[in-house]
């Protein structure tokens, strides 16, 4: 169906860029189909989260377990992987989420995009289970299901992809893959590659292992072309060169982790759980990203058509008593989960614990958060060493990895309780009879929480919490309209500016997502029409800034519509309760809460500048048709789905 924005939009006679190739995998019956993409179908979803957005809608049943082989998974990427286009090699994956039971989705950087695309594949769409443990092979024009069960089943990420490429005899060969946390289908669980990249959050590992998918492996030859040579090669030439330069040197210096310091100043480092957004470890210098450049850092590495090198190595000395010569890929987001937020400044666990979930196979956000519940639930007196078999109060180290490992792998008291993420750890223990278990974590939609805490954060607050798939700070970067100072990050006005500031950065944040580049370099174009430009010169589809971000706009209301039909309510749009009751004691944000009425003000005028319903928070029949949505227009009935 050509989309109503869409049908200004001419196609040419042969559109370059994506190979329109999908691959259809019947798991239950081990039959593979290939089949064409249309144009029509390239240019209004763009790529992969547009691609994920209209399959889930279309070919997902509404209502299903997530963890059951009617879910379907759907593994995409954009027309520019395998160009010179910056960061250009991601992919992204989709399905119903068992962490969230709403839209799914999660991506990566890597060799994956680009081997993919020159093995002839833009999307692939996995339905049913295996019947045994298999891993599906992509080589050129050569598609199959390998089984696993006594080679690669029960093995780590790490080691699943050195296998494999031995297997090969191709150092090259991509390889995705799930680990025991991913088998043992954890609603944790991610999907790693290249060892030190992952496609971390909602779950998306857990889906693969509830399909007996171990892996994914891609090897291609065919060569790439563009619709317009010599435009694409000196538009990507300059925007290499700013890739180079001073918009993205914060995260090629000391990388994400200088945010430590920065966020700390704003009182928004989350710090033991959310109870604090200062810690006096950064303050004092002891734990912040000058620290873990000069005495950890031994090696910055790039993805795949990356000019940042924003992947900061960090190894443990041989001569540690415990970890000797460990190596760890570190960002901020990591060293706030197990370090600020489970308030441990020891480096080396926190790079232990890193590696465990890298390897084993789980979202290390979420697992960092679920380990600093656990903290503060022991020091709450909630749960004990008699549970645990040891004590685990913040500032844990050795404790932490022994918590994190069994968490990981189902061990224990650990393991069974806090396996599977904050909201079913609570929902655990208050069916155990521990009261109040719940409060202490920290999610959204089911989703643990990033980086940011949002004590005196306003418009984080509604942008993190209208977030498609649960708490997340990628969807639309609102951290930076309070961090910045647009505006007054404790006030409550001008709801309908807040919310046309927040829908501005999501809808071009849907097509970065669909394109799919990395979001670091979004500073390195000039503006929307350069973006749609480079869109334009690469596949011959012509594009302006305005009908690119409308397009944008479609993929999210597309995402929120499956959302309303799996039974979101405006009560999931909703930070933790801890937000509202619990002030911090320090910092900027001392004596600080979040207020319910000021908040309820902010997301109304979101969802008006939205142009859904003021109060349900449902996109109006005027607003899809705008959009080119008319197929939702009465299927938005919910069908149910949350847990």
């Amino acid at each position: 169906m050509k989309m109503t924005e869409s049908k200004e939009i001419s196609i040419p006679d042969e559109v370059k860029g994506y190979t329109q190739n999908r691959l259809d995998v019947d798991l239950s019956t081990g039959k593979i189909t290939k089949t064409e993409m249309t144009p029509e179908f390239c240019r209004d979803w763009i790529g992969g989260y547009g691609f994920g957005a209209k399959v889930l809608w279309d070919e997902l049943k509404p209502g299903v377990d997530p963890l059951g082989p009617e879910n379907v998974f759907v593994w995409a990427i954009g027309p520019f992987p395998g160009t010179i286009l910056p960061t250009s090699s991601k992919y992204g994956v989709f399905a119903k989420s068992p962490l969230t039971d709403m839209f799914g989705m999660a991506i990566s950087s890597g060799s994956i995009g680009a081997q993919a695309r020159r093995a002839g594949v833009n999307m692939i769409v996995v339905k049913g289970k295996a019947s045994e443990p298999s891993y599906l092979v992509v080589d050129d024009d050569d598609y199959y299901l390998e089984n696993c069960e006594d080679t690669v089943w029960g093995k780590g990420c790490w080691e699943t992809e050195e296998i494999l490429r031995e297997e090969f005899q191709d150092q090259r060969l991509a390889v995705l893959a799930i680990g025991q946390a991913g088998e043992r289908m954890s609603r944790m669980a991610c999907i790693t590659n290249d060892r030190n990249r992952q496609a971390g959050r909602t779950g998306m590992g857990a889906v693969m292992g509830s399909k007996n998918l171990k892996a994914i492996a891609f090897r291609g030859t065919k060569p790439i072309s563009v619709a317009y040579p010599k435009e694409f090669y000196q538009l990507a030439k300059k925007l290499i060169k700013v890739a180079n330069g001073p918009a993205t040197s914060k995260y090629r210096d000391l990388g994400t982790p200088a945010g430590l310091t920065s966020y700390n100043k704003l009182g928004m480092m989350p710090t033991n759980n959310y109870r604090e957004g200062t810690w006096d470890k950064i303050t004092e210098g002891e734990f912040t990203g000058e620290t873990l450049n000069e005495d950890w850092v031994v090696k910055k590495v790039a993805c795949s058509q990356c000019s940042i090198a924003c992947d900061h190595l960090a190894r443990v000395p041989v001569s540690h008593p415990d970890w000797p010569n460990l190596v760890a890929s570190v960002d901020v987001e990591l060293l706030y989960g197990f370090g600020t937020n489970c308030g441990n400044a020891d480096w080396p666990s926190v790079f232990k614990c890193i590696t465990l979930c890298d390897d084993y196979g789980i979202d290390a956000i979420s697992g960092g958060v679920t380990a600093g519940m656990a903290c503060e639930l022991f020091e709450e007196g909630i749960i004990t060493k008699d549970d645990l078999g040891y004590e685990l109060p913040f500032g844990s180290s050795k404790n932490l990895v022994k918590f994190t490992e069994q968490m990981i792998l189902g061990e224990g008291f650990a393991g069974e309780i806090f396996g599977d993420g904050t909201r079913k750890a609570g929902e655990r223990l208050e069916e155990m009879g521990r009261k109040n278990a719940s409060y202490y974590g920290m999610h959204i939609k089911g989703l643990e929480m990033p980086a940011f805490d949002l004590h005196g954060m306003t418009s984080f607050a509604v942008g993190e919490s209208v977030s498609i798939r649960g708490a997340c700070h990628l969807r639309n970067g609102a951290y930076g309209l309070d961090a910045k100072g647009k505006f007054d990050r404790f006030a409550y006005d001008k709801p309908i500016e807040r919310g046309n500031a927040i829908i501005a950065v999501e809808d071009i944040y849907a097509v970065i997502d669909s394109y799919i580049i990395c979001k670091f370099t979004r500073g390195v174009y000039e503006d929307d029409d350069e973006m749609a430009k480079v869109y334009e010169l690469v596949t011959g589809i012509p594009h302006t800034g305005a009908s690119i971000n409308k397009r944008g706009a479609a993929i999210v209301n597309l995402s929120k519509c499956f959302n309303i039909r799996e039974g979101w309510t405006r009560d999931d749009d909703h930070p933790p309760e801890k937000f509202f009751k619990d002030a911090h004691t320090k910092g900027p944000a001392k004596g600080v809460t979040l207020k319910e009425k000021g908040y309820q003000k902010l997301l109304s005028g979101y969802y008006k500048a939205r142009g859904w319903d003021e109060e349900t928070g449902i996109p109006t029949e005027e607003t899809l048709k705008d959009l080119g949505l008319d197929f939702v227009i009465g299927n938005l009935e919910a069908k149910g789905g949350k847990k």
